[in-house]
């Protein structure tokens, strides 16, 4: 039976004392590791249920005065409400931060509290704090520029012209921004006829090939043959659906003959057989199909600058706020229209 025990001066029961200690130790420590991580969790559910519904300003202010959270984590939930489209929650955040923080230089907040007052189509209160932030910094790049696209969002394309001569002087590009503000000048401009805004329209396009969708699609609308006579050889890709919703009574056929990709966009579309397929997959389908499959093109208007898509054309995007950076992607859809026109014949 002496073989069952051990001597303490025995090195072997030195070695099961120290794994013993080690088990004793690694079980501790993981058990309170599982109590903190749960009081922990307990305590952010706590303090976010004070936010699922909106507090009172005045509940938020006296949150916020206690400053139990720093000003970076009021900016961080500030933010995140931003980034769900919880506007009011933003901006009333700002609002207090910019109130109890007050020995804190505030430009970076007000500039957010302006973004989303812009955001949220607060235009004038947006307006009014980025001229605040100006007349504190006049060197603000970001303020100008969104004080540029609240004037555009006013029209007050004035106003938005002057704020292009600081932007210029900060060494910024603004002569895209320039031809975008003096074409809607033109197309909001109530004192012109529409011969008159085309002829202007084609001054800018001629000198600077820019704006190609805001000004083909104003001439195709008011004078369909001027439209065809200046439009780009090269890129009548970049108004595809224009050109495909076009009345058939507006169709230049002898331009039409004269570009492979005009060929291939009236073939599909079924008013010519000029061509017998197309590199561009939806095209070459409607082409092969003859129009006897009840499909037409659809189209999907995707940003250059930064890849989002929308199912409207833009001239300006509005997450990234480029000009002129529009690109049309083709998609196919059933042709309900079709089945209409159909009907409405065989009824009469």
């Amino acid at each position: 039976m002496d073989n069952f025990f051990l001597d303490f001066r025995d090195p072997l029961f030195g070695l099961i004392l120290f794994f013993v200690i080690i088990f004793i130790i690694t079980f501790s420590s993981y058990w309170w590791g599982r109590y903190k991580n749960q009081e922990d969790s307990k305590n952010l559910d706590k303090f976010l249920d004070g936010f699922r519904s909106l507090p009172t300003q005045d509940e938020l202010g006296i949150l916020i005065k206690s400053k139990e959270l720093s000003e970076k984590s009021w900016l961080l939930l500030a933010d995140a409400y931003y980034k769900n489209g919880d506007y009011e929650k933003s901006i009333e955040i700002y609002n207090e931060i910019i109130k109890v923080f007050v020995n804190i230089d505030s430009k970076d907040t007000l500039f957010l509290l302006g973004r989303t007052y812009f955001k949220a189509g607060f235009l004038e209160r947006s307006k009014q704090i980025f001229l605040e932030i100006l007349k504190r910094s006049p060197r603000t790049p970001q303020a100008l520029e969104y004080l540029l696209l609240v004037y555009e969002n006013l029209r007050d394309y004035k106003g938005a012209l002057d704020v292009l001569e600081p932007l210029e002087m900060l060494e910024i590009d603004v002569s895209k921004e320039y031809n975008y503000l003096k074409a809607l000048m033109i197309l909001n401009d109530t004192t012109l006829l529409n011969e008159q805004k085309a002829e202007q329209l084609l001054e800018i396009y001629t000198k600077t090939g820019q704006l190609t969708y805001l000004i083909f699609e104003f001439l195709f609308r008011v004078d369909a043959k001027l439209a065809w006579n200046y439009l780009p050889k090269g890129k009548p890709e970049y108004v595809s659906d224009i050109l495909w919703y076009l009345p058939l009574k507006d169709v230049n056929l002898d331009i039409i003959s004269k570009n492979k990709y005009l060929w291939e966009l009236y073939s599909a579309r079924g008013d010519i057989a000029l061509c017998s397929g197309s590199k561009v997959f939806e095209l070459d389908v409607l082409i092969q199909l003859h129009g006897k499959a009840e499909a037409t093109l659809n189209f999907e208007y995707i940003c250059e600058k930064c890849k989002h898509s929308y199912p409207f054309a833009f001239y300006r995007c509005t997450h990234c706020h480029a000009i002129d950076t529009l690109r049309i992607e083709f998609g196919l859809i059933k042709d309900n229209y079709r089945n209409f026109s159909e009907e409405n014949n065989s009824f009469q």
